[in-house]
């Protein structure tokens, strides 16, 4: 359940949009970068201010993998393991990320900063391996990189609260 700060903050996300679902994607992507996911509440919210199944609002927040019905962390980390990748240690980085944070693909960090993600590609095939933590690519990843990456990600993460 919502706290009545984030029923408001859905409304407020909902009078920025006319009354027509045609716009059903738009807003669940905009709760999602507000909440970091689409809490149930929200979907109801939604089903109401446009008048549609609720169903066809669960529909679209699953058929979407941008979308989650549950919480993710700040920075969200997809490790490619396409082809190039793969042969060239996708699965190794993979791996080192896992460990160094304590996770497996589809897990959020305990602190709430990461969740970890896995993807088919990036479309950064000549940069093998590659990953991305946010919207930023960081490719011919070695062990020492993703390190001293993860470390860095999550200062800026922590950083960025105090700001």
């Amino acid at each position: 359940m919502l706290s009545a700060t984030s029923n408001g903050a859905i409304e407020d996300l909902l009078c920025r949009y006319e009354k027509n679902p045609r716009f059903l994607l738009q807003l669940l992507l905009d709760v999602q970068e507000r909440f970091r996911y689409v809490p149930t509440e929200a979907m109801r919210s939604i089903a109401r201010y446009f008048d549609i199944p609720e169903s066809r609002v669960f529909a679209v927040a699953t058929f979407y993998k941008v979308l989650s019905l549950v919480p993710k962390g700040e920075k969200t980390i997809k490790v490619c393991q396409g082809t190039a990748c793969h042969l060239r240690g996708g699965k190794q980085v993979l791996s080192v990320v896992g460990e160094k944070l304590g996770i497996v693909a589809g897990e959020t960090t305990e602190d709430g900063i990461f969740t970890l993600e896995t993807v088919n590609c990036l479309g950064c095939c000549a940069m093998a391996p590659v990953m991305m933590v946010g919207d930023k690519v960081y490719g011919k990843l070695t062990v020492d990189d993703v390190s001293r990456i993860l470390e860095a990600e999550k200062e800026d993460a922590i950083l960025s609260k105090t700001r």
